[in-house]
């Protein structure tokens, strides 16, 4: 992999690109107990106009470029999504090994957030298994770093950036549980399929306890009122069971080979 190294914790692929913070302090996330480290100049970028605006598109232009670079040698692969706050030994962490071991073994590599939780889980299946474990990790203001189960790390300013390698080189999505990043890449993937901007592919939900109460709005709450369509809630699949979530991408994916 083009300007790797192997001194960094992410193992032998890994490549790691930092980009400057600043140490501004907002007082939202002081009150809530959150970091006080704030990367001044991102927290900007959307907060009107600034001089930089302009010069900043090149910034962005260079993480596709990086991205697209690096990310191409690992398709087809598998983004499984999940909260970094659950710890190992935890129910939900013993599923994400699995999860990573059985989509890597299936010829896949497993795309992570990079950070802990479940997301450290998947990558951990994945390099127990022998896969390509990657992490896609995102420069936060808690200075999250990558799990030292990832074998080829990328690191990224913007979550923009970061989300479109998700899509782009994914041919399923897995979602363990989680919070709102969880949620938020779960029902960005959905829009995409509902628009017809991508084409389908297996979102599964794993966990059908965790899951069943959104599942149950989405039936009786959202879809009643017009908001969502009859079928749109079946683009989802819900499975507390790793083989299956793997014979469902296997399947999946040798029909759009064909």
């Amino acid at each position: 992999m083009g300007n790797s190294n192997k001194d960094s914790g992410g193992g032998e692929g890994f490549r790691r690109r930092r980009g400057a913070s600043g140490a501004a302090t907002q007082a939202g996330l002081q009150a809530a107990g959150r970091s006080k480290r704030i990367p001044t100049k991102e927290v900007q970028f959307f907060e009107g106009v600034t001089a930089e605006d302009t010069w900043r598109v090149f910034r962005i232009m260079s993480e596709f470029v990086e991205g697209f670079d690096e990310m191409k040698q690992y398709y087809p692969g598998v983004s499984v999504f999940g909260s970094a706050r659950i710890p190992p030994g935890h129910p939900y962490y013993k599923l994400g090994i699995e999860v990573g071991e059985r989509v890597a073994r299936a010829g896949f590599s497993v795309i992570t957030g990079g950070g802990p939780g479940l997301m450290e889980a998947a990558n951990l299946g994945a390099k127990r298994a022998g896969g390509s474990s990657i992490g896609l990790n995102i420069n936060l203001p808690q200075e999250q770093k990558l799990n030292p189960y990832v074998t080829h790390g990328i690191e990224f300013r913007y979550f923009f950036c970061r989300k479109v390698m998700f899509v782009k080189y994914s041919i399923a999505f897995v979602i363990l549980p989680g919070g709102f990043g969880t949620l938020d890449e779960l029902f960005e993937s959905l829009t995409l399929i509902q628009t017809q901007r991508i084409l389908p592919f297996p979102v599964i939900l794993m966990g059908k306890a965790y899951w069943k109460g959104l599942i149950r709005w989405l039936r009786t709450v959202m879809q009643p009122q017009g908001c969502t369509g009859p079928a749109d809630a079946d683009l989802m699949q819900v499975t507390d069971d790793p083989e299956e979530t793997a014979a469902i991408i296997r399947k999946s994916y040798a029909g759009r080979e064909k």
